[in-house]
């Protein structure tokens, strides 16, 4: 059986990432600690016969999307992300790009916040990580949904009540930031196939982007219609991680509030819900 030193790593890094370190039930007698490789796929959002093949040194040049998501579900330091993208051929992304690293202190983070909805973006509002009361909460996506401004500008796929005002404002300052964000990340390739794609599918954000604003978009509240468990109105913080250009964007109830209580509902529901259709 052919093997080669990708197929090595992806084998090692996956047998000492325990199924509990990655929000996933142990769940029966295992041979091994680690995560299983139909787990690793699951994570990274690829099919488990992928990384039969990877492991096996059936496929040696993954996409740089691939490798990205790998190293996430692997939850790899920023030298061994490094390091899996040249063994699968590739230069490990330059300054001049969006930064989408996770490091294994953000992922401490989210498991800790079990009960708090938290998922984690990068500057061009890519969803890279969410915890499972966060998907829950507002729905899980796929594909070019997982961009907030490509949501709200395109799809419209949101749970998120808003009036013709408060969405109005709420594209005004995506774009702002989108922009900024543009500025600092000049060669992202990636960043300017999503804003050449945006301006092609929405007129609304060609006419705001040629406005030329720059801003942040930060914080509000919120009232969001959940299928299951109806309105919950909670505050927003977008916060930032030190040492990155990542936004961890996570939902809060006042305490002792109705709302608190539809969330804590949610932890059980929702998460069940999730359980069942994975």
């Amino acid at each position: 059986m052919a093997t080669t030193a990708l197929g090595t790593a992806l084998r090692h890094w996956r047998d000492r990432v325990s199924p509990e370190a990655a929000g996933l039930p142990a769940g029966g007698r295992r041979r091994a600690a680690g995560l299983r490789r139909e787990e690793l796929a699951q994570l990274a959002g690829i099919s488990a016969d992928y990384v039969i093949r990877l492991e096996q040194g059936r496929a040696t040049s993954p996409s740089a999307q691939v490798v990205e998501a790998l190293a996430r579900a692997l939850r790899l330091t920023a030298d061994e992300r490094a390091h899996l993208f040249r063994l699968a051929g590739l230069h490990p992304p330059g300054p001049g790009t969006v930064p989408r690293h996770i490091t294994p202190g953000v992922h401490r983070m989210l498991d800790r916040l079990s009960g708090t909805p938290v998922a984690v973006f990068d500057a061009a509002w890519n969803q890279l990580l969410a915890n499972p009361l966060y998907t829950a909460l507002m729905g899980e996506w796929r594909g070019r949904d997982l961009n907030g401004v490509w949501r709200n500008f395109v799809t419209r796929d949101s749970r998120v009540r808003q009036t013709p005002e408060s969405r109005g404002a709420l594209q005004e300052a995506l774009v702002a930031d989108l922009r900024r964000t543009a500025d600092r990340y000049p060669a992202d390739q990636a960043l300017r196939a999503l804003v050449a794609d945006l301006r092609r599918h929405s007129a609304r954000f060609a006419q705001l982007w040629d406005s030329g604003a720059v801003a942040a978009h930060d914080s509000g509240r919120k009232t969001i219609d959940h299928p299951q468990i109806g309105p919950l109105t909670l505050d927003c913080d977008v916060l930032g991680v030190a040492g990155s250009d990542l936004r961890m964007m996570v939902y809060t109830a006042e305490p002792g509030s109705a709302d608190a209580d539809r969330l804590a509902l949610l932890g059980v529901v929702g998460t069940q819900s999730l359980d069942v259709a994975g």
